[in-house]
């Protein structure tokens, strides 16, 4: 049998990682957290998303988000950054970082801003992203909020109206697929 590839066996630390913390156990729309944060993953490899975008996207929840409360790794701990860059690497620690700490409300108006900013929840500052953390950011925002809408109509009636409108704005920072999706989905 083959050695897997280095990105197949990131994936497959990874997903040991999440089960372990308990991601397999936890209620979440569509059915559990881990189905979801694979469902994410999958969801970026159909855009075409790089393997640390890809890895980002199956680990999105690990530090909690402004959305989902529960963190499996607390994110204020070097140690907690450390034991997932370990698994991911580091390219896509940092993009679980900026993903988790970001705080939405100011942050989604702020991303397409003069300057752009990100507002960190975990220090209370903002920072300017660089162009490569916005597409980042925008595109794992997409996949996250639109496996929910693929999964559950309660959040799609909620929320659709508001994230084609989130989505309309952001169209320079999200790839060609994840445009096509929102179209897809909420259009």
């Amino acid at each position: 049998m083959p050695e897997p590839t280095t990105e197949a066996a990131a994936l497959l630390r990874a997903d040991a990682l999440l089960r372990s913390l308990g991601a397999a156990e936890l209620d979440h729309p569509g059915g559990t957290l881990l189905a979801h944060l694979h469902r994410v993953r999958a969801l970026l490899a159909d855009w075409g998303a790089r393997p640390e975008l890809q890895l980002a996207g199956l680990c999105h929840a690990c530090y909690g988000t402004d959305g989902f409360a529960t963190a499996l790794l607390p994110a204020a701990r070097r140690d907690s950054r450390d034991r997932l860059a370990a698994v991911t690497g580091a390219a896509a620690e940092t993009i679980v970082h900026d993903y988790a700490g970001c705080e939405r409300g100011p942050t989604y108006r702020d991303l397409t801003g003069e300057p752009p900013l990100i507002h960190d929840r975990f220090t209370g500052r903002p920072y300017r992203p660089t162009p490569h953390q916005q597409r980042d950011l925008a595109e794992l925002t997409a996949a996250n909020e639109l496996d929910l809408a693929r999964h559950s109509q309660e959040f799609r009636t909620r929320h659709g109206a508001a994230l084609l409108e989130l989505f309309t704005r952001w169209r320079p920072l999200l790839s060609e697929p994840a445009w096509e999706t929102t179209e897809l989905l909420l259009g």
